[in-house]
Formats: structure tokens, sequence, C-alpha cells
């Protein structure tokens, strides 16, 4: 039986934009996992109720109810071991898990917050924008007002990643991993809901995304989005 992966969706079904979701979509891809995808919403919380909380993702493998993208990559490392998703480096690979939620998604949100809320289902654009604005201490419209500048200070703190692909194909070394996943899915979330072009078609993190975004066949290209 096949497992399945609660994801956060816009008002289009097929538009799954979470980069938390992302990391799992990439994680159960790279063991080789098949996966019912069933779409959720920020307001329908209650849905998750049998997961003991309210967010995504969350995966159901018969008995067992998983939740939070890194619990459920530890997880499947330790019950589908083959192959590894970090390759004996889970430790340098959580390092990366912190840095893009402290990092990248708080300079990335700043380029897509109202892009993120416009291809929301009206309620869930109400919590939305309540909630993010309560957040950032400012509209959504002030917020993203100044992306053509602020990206290139999103551009900067991607120098890591860029004088590690000097060295190395892939951020988990000479082949993908999670840590390369984690990232991904960060701008995945991007290509998921908006066309403001993140990043220069000469920069290294750039073919990096292409590479990235074709592996298991196509999985991040084929979803619902723009182009990157």
């Amino acid at each position: 039986m096949a497992m399945t992966l609660y994801e956060l969706a816009g008002a289009d079904p097929a538009q799954r934009f979470s980069p938390y979701c992302w990391r799992t979509r990439f994680a159960l891809a790279h063991k080789g996992l098949e996966v019912e995808a069933a779409p959720w919403r920020f307001t329908e919380g209650h849905r998750l109720a049998f997961s003991g909380q309210a967010l995504v993702p969350v995966l159901v493998d018969g008995d067992t109810v998983l939740s939070d993208s890194w619990a459920i990559a530890e997880w499947l490392e330790a019950h589908h071991p083959q192959p590894s998703l970090f390759r004996g480096a889970a430790a340098t690979t959580r390092f990366i898990n912190a840095w893009a939620d402290a990092v990248l998604h708080p300079a990335l949100a700043r380029l897509i917050l109202l892009d993120v809320h416009d291809c929301l289902a009206p309620a869930d654009q109400a919590y939305f924008r309540t909630s993010r604005e309560a957040r950032f201490g400012q509209t959504l419209e002030a917020v993203q007002a100044g992306r053509d500048q602020d990206v290139h200070a999103f551009r900067k703190i991607l120098q890591p990643l860029r004088m590690t692909l000097a060295a190395q194909p892939w951020l988990g070394g000479e082949a993908p991993g999670y840590a390369d996943y984690i990232v991904l899915g960060s701008l995945q979330w991007a290509r998921c809901v908006s066309e403001f072009r993140l990043l220069a078609k000469d920069d290294p993190v750039f073919g990096w995304r292409t590479r990235g975004f074709a592996l298991f066949g196509g999985l991040a290209m084929a979803a619902k989005g723009y182009e990157p």
C-alpha cells in the first residue's frame, strides 16, 4: 500500500508549494518509495487532528503517522536505509536544515510573500495576510515591494552554496542527498508560486538547481509552477 503525504496546496489543488513538503517529496523519491499526495490548506488544521498537530508535511504509512520534515527524513533513513539520504553526514545535514529555516527562508519570503498569498483560496488568503503581516510588521505589499533590490542580498547569502558547488557537483558530495533536497525544496517553493527571477543564469546555483529539478524524472519541474 502506498504512503500518503499531506501537502500544502493553493486554491488550485495541483499547486503544492511548501518547502518542507518538497523536502519530503524529494526524500521519498530518493528512496524510490511511492506516495499518494493529499492536498491540504492553511485553514484545514482539523484534517490533521489524527497526527496530534496541525502542520504539514504529514506522512502516513500504515499505522505510522509522522510530521515534521526532518523527523520524516530520519524515519525514512531508519526504515528504508538504502539509498542513504545522509550518507554518513546527518549532523552536517542538520546544519543545512537549520540554515535554510533561519537564513534562507526569511530572505526568500521577502521576494515571494505576496505571490504566495495570491495563489491561495480566499479563506486561506485572510489567514495568511493576518498571520504574516503580524510576523513581518508590514503589509504583504510592503514586504515584497523592495524585491528588485532585496534579491541582491538574497543572492549573496547563497555564496556558501557556490563555494561548495565549486568543489563538488552536489551539496551531498558526488551524488545528491538530503542537504540538496532541503535547499531545492526552498527554491521550489518560489518556483511554484512566483514568476520572479531569483538567480542569474550564469550563477552556478542556477545550474545546480536545474540539475536538481531534473532529478527523479523531472519531479520538481513537472509540478505546477513557473519557469525558474
